[in-house]
Parts: structure tokens; sequence; C-alpha cells
């Protein structure tokens, strides 16, 4: 229960973890001095939800309904999560990926409630007077997400408005889908500049004005930043969210070691996929170290897909190196050998001898796609490249022509970056392509068959990951761990049955990461990295859980 001062009624009914609108009882109102200062009439959750849901369904545009939803979250965070959880498949794209893309985009413009801390590179000295101020103790925090929004969701730079907005929705998917406490949670902001010139210029831009600063003074403040957290809130994990590939790798390796922390953008993307390549072979019945995978898109998710499945196939009896030589790794300058001078550091383990390429077709000096597949003959294609179309008929019909049950995950987002579409894929396989795609498709009927396309969301991953690594306190986030958890999403569907999808559907998200938590937490514990005695986890996860309810509020004297 909680309980607390307040000055006066306005003081709770501006706070959105407590306010309750009109749900609030009549002693309740009397003793926190709200009579008077709402409706008299008292309703219920349900009876306010309904209303929130229509006054949601007026609203004429996608980004204005998540303009709606911000405004309610601001508002009332129970009545905020009670229609999301209500209605998460329908919402999740509002709140998240796509929407919130263009929500960020307007942020300067549209500036309202701030949430969250803001950290300036210009001011380290102030990261811990900013958390102190955030007003939560070493024990209130359980998570904390991070961005420096140098890579938002395919549009790419956008300052302070991406940290914060990314943030927050990173947020309030983990709270909907595994009911992490929101009231023990801090979005931070990590404002370092931008190299975006539309920001730079806009008058009503909120961010630092100065470009996107790099090298020791960015790796000082990153470091700043890490120990004041940790040492601030110690049983919190840092989720580090859309940094640019320059610094997302190297920032996750050099903190894995220490505390508990996790990218989504490499280890959930590549633990999501994962997860659907496991379905995919209990369809097609080729073990994993038998898989011969080509990833057209090599950047920070390509290749940190690239790292789960190479890491998979280890499991399964290789050798690390021949994992990895049944990967070819193809980007904007064809496919990588290791003659390129311009490799990034995480993408030349993949880079192929050019002495194994020599007599390979090339086209304007580099090795295509087509080529790629013609050569290898793959069991598995896989798109992260944002390039629509790429996965042409041409292309797919050659790979199905020498495989039985060939693997096409065409993951970019959104549907016009789509490197091909299902339907497409079923046409030009008969029917025999195993998909997942990035976004939600509806189901196909193709031959009779009705096929249902799973979505590699990682939604469906790393809220149940977070909650795990809470119920557990776990020291760090171990790749055991990762890998119990694809394997937890990939047990909950049933992939025999005709056309059946390869992963579960969002509207389950509670149930997935609820046994995606205790599957992590028991794997913390067989490592030794839990620092709490897990007696009963699949009880503790569930005690854990959240419920966007509503509480009794007491004030001061009661």
């Amino acid at each position: 229960m909680h309980k607390r001062s307040f000055e006066g009624g306005l003081a709770v009914l501006d706070n959105p973890l407590l306010n309750k609108d009109t749900a609030f009882s009549h002693e309740e109102r009397a003793e926190l001095g709200l009579d008077g200062l709402i409706p008299p009439v008292v309703e219920t959750l349900e009876e306010q939800t309904a209303r929130a849901y229509a006054q949601y369904l007026a609203q004429p545009t996608d980004l204005l309904k998540n303009v709606y939803l911000t405004a309610l979250q601001d508002r009332n965070e129970v009545l905020f999560y009670r229609l999301l959880t209500d209605h998460l498949r329908e919402m999740l794209p509002i709140v998240y990926d796509p929407t919130v893309a263009q929500a960020i985009k307007n942020y300067s413009h549209e500036y309202r409630r701030p949430r969250g801390v803001y950290l300036s590179i210009d001011d380290v000295h102030g990261i811990e007077q900013a958390f102190r101020n955030f007003g939560l103790e070493a024990d209130d925090v359980d998570l904390i997400v991070a961005s420096d929004a140098e890579e938002i969701l395919g549009i790419g730079d956008w300052g302070v408005g991406g940290g914060a907005g990314i943030a927050v929705g990173k947020l309030a998917v983990y709270t909907a889908a595994a009911g992490i406490d929101p009231g023990r949670v801090i979005p931070v902001a990590l404002d370092v500049g931008t190299n975006n010139e539309a920001l730079l210029n806009d008058p009503f831009y909120v961010g630092e004005r100065h470009s996107r600063i790099r090298g020791q003074r960015y790796d000082d403040f990153i470091d700043a930043y890490v120990s004041t957290a940790t040492r601030l809130f110690p049983n919190a994990m840092l989720h580090w969210e859309d940094f640019g590939p320059s610094n997302g790798r190297r920032i996750l390796e050099e903190y894995t070691p220490r505390i508990p922390t996790f990218n989504d953008d490499m280890q959930g993307t590549g633990a999501i996929v994962l997860a659907a390549m496991l379905g995919a072979i209990r369809v097609s019945g080729v073990p994993m170290r038998e898989q011969r995978i080509v990833i057209f898109g090599s950047g920070t998710a390509g290749i940190g897909i690239a790292d789960q499945l190479c890491d998979a196939m280890v499991r399964d009896g290789l050798d690390h190196l021949t994992a990895m030589r049944r990967i070819w790794a193809i980007d904007q300058q064809g496919l990588l050998t290791d003659d390129m001078s311009a490799l990034r550091d995480f993408q030349a383990p993949y880079a192929r001898p050019l002495s194994e390429v020599t007599d390979w077709k090339r086209e304007q000096g580099r090795i295509g796609l087509g080529e790629v597949v013609n050569r290898v003959k793959p069991t598995m294609l896989l798109g992260t490249s944002t390039v629509h179309g790429a996965f042409t008929e041409e292309i797919v019909r050659t790979m199905a022509a020498r495989v039985d049950r060939p693997i096409i995950f065409p993951i970019s987002n959104p549907t016009d970056r789509m490197e091909a579409v299902p339907d497409d894929l079923l046409h030009w396989t008969d029917g025999r392509a195993l998909i997942a795609t990035g976004i939600p498709v509806s189901p196909i009927t193709y031959h009779g068959v009705t096929y249902v396309i799973g979505q590699a969301n990682n939604a469906l991953l790393y809220p149940g990951l977070g909650l795990g690594a809470v119920v557990s306190r776990a020291r760090r986030v171990s790749k055991d761990m990762l890998h119990a958890a694809a394997v937890a999403v990939g047990g909950l569907v049933d992939v025999t049955a005709p056309g059946a999808s390869l992963l579960p559907q969002v509207e389950n998200l509670r149930e997935v990461s609820a046994t995606v938590a205790v599957a992590v937490a028991r794997q913390a514990a067989a490592e030794n990295l839990a620092r709490v005695s897990l007696d009963d986890p699949v009880q503790q996860v569930q005690d854990a859980m959240w419920q966007p309810e509503y509480r009794p509020i007491r004030g001061e004297s009661g």
C-alpha cells in the first residue's frame, strides 16, 4: 500500500504513477484532498479503459494515436498500461516501431512533458546530480534504458529527442510485455550532439547544438554514465538502444564482463532470429551444424545475428572457425572478403578468404547476392539490408531449386524496405519456404494451406530476458542466458502443422515473457550469476510482474 505525504490533492493528480482520475474512491478523495477536483462519479478501471479505447480509435492517424497514448501515460500510468496490455498487438506498432519514429522526428516541436533523465556530454559532472534529482534510491531501480540516438529505427540520427523517445518507448514495451514495474525504471537520453543538420538549424531543437562528439571524450562520457548509474543503482540492468555501429558493439564488449548489460539491436535481434531458426530446423530436419547461411546486410544487426547463429552451430558440434565459415556475409561492398580495407572490426571475422572466390562473377567490382546464392546453395537467406525487393524471384527460385525447405527471413522493416514479401516467397517456392518477417503479416492462403507468418519481433524476447535478469539479480547477461531465451521462445510454438508460425504471436507477449524470464533466471542460477536464491523461479517471476491495477493510496495520516 502506498503511503506518501502530498501538498494537496493536485499533487496526487499530477503524479501519473498515483493518479486514478475518476477511479478514486469517496474515502480516498476525502483523505487526499480530491473532493471537488474531479467529477463526482466513481468509475472502475474497466469503464475508464473502454472510454480511453474509444478516444484512441477516434484519432485519425497513427501519429496522433501515439500522441494520445503519450498524453495518457503522462496523466495516468495504470490506465495507459491497462489499455496497452488489453490491445497489445494493435498498439505495439503505435507506442514503438514504426510510429514512434514519426513522434521522434517531431519531438522538439511537440515537446510536452519530460520523462526520464537527460545527460549531456557538455556537463559530465552533472550526471550524478541528474540521477539524484530523479528521486529514486539505490534499491528502487531495476532497469535503465539509454540511447545516444545515432541510429534510430531506420531514420538515423535524431539527437536528444531520439534518445528520450526511444528509451521511453522501449520501457513501455518492457512493462506491457513483461510487467517490469514502471516506477522502478529510468529512461536516459545521452546527448552527445547530432550530425543532423535539420536539427542543428531548427530554432525549436531542445538538444545540444553541435556535431556528434566522438573519440576519447565520448568514451569518457559513456564511462561516467555507467560508473555513476551502477554505483547509485547497483541492482539495475543497463540496456543500450540504437547506438551507431562504431559505438554499440564496442560499448557492449567493454561492459558485458563487468555489469548486467544488454544491447537489443545486436543481441535481441540475433536471439529472436535464432528462435525462429530453431523452429525452421524442426520443420526442415536439417540440423544447425549443416546450415549454410547467407546474410544480406552485415551491419550491427546482421552481424549480431551471425554471432548468435554461429554460437548455435558451435553448440551443435562445430568448432568456432568452421561455424563461422558456414556464414556468408554481404554488405554494400558485396560479399565480404579479407582483402577489403574498410571492414569494421565486427565484420572482419566473417570475411571470406579472397582465394576462395577468385573465379566468382563480379558486377561493378562486387560479388553480389545472386552470385553468392548460386555458388553457396544456402539453406537460409536472411535480410537485414533495408533494400526493398533484394530477394528477387530469380534468386529465390535458384535457392529453392537446391533446398527442400528454404529458410527465408526478410526481417528489414517497414514494408517498403523488406527484401521480399511473404506472398511472393510462397509462390516462388511452391509453398515450401519457411518464413519469418520483421513486420506483422496477415495469414496467407496458398493451395489450400493457410500460412501464419511469424514476426521476428524483439519484443517476444527482450522483455522476458530483462525480467529474468531482474528476478535473478544477474551479475551479467551471458551468452547462455541469451541462448536460453531463444530456446524458450522457440519452444512455445508447435511447428508441425502445415503453415504453422515459427514464432509465438504478439498477443501472447505476457505468457511468452514469463516463460523466457523463468528460463533466463534458471540459467543465471546455473552459471552462478544470480545474486538471489531462486527457490521457485516460476512463482518468483509471477510475483515480480507488475499488473496495471489500481492500488489503495493513503495520505500521511493513514
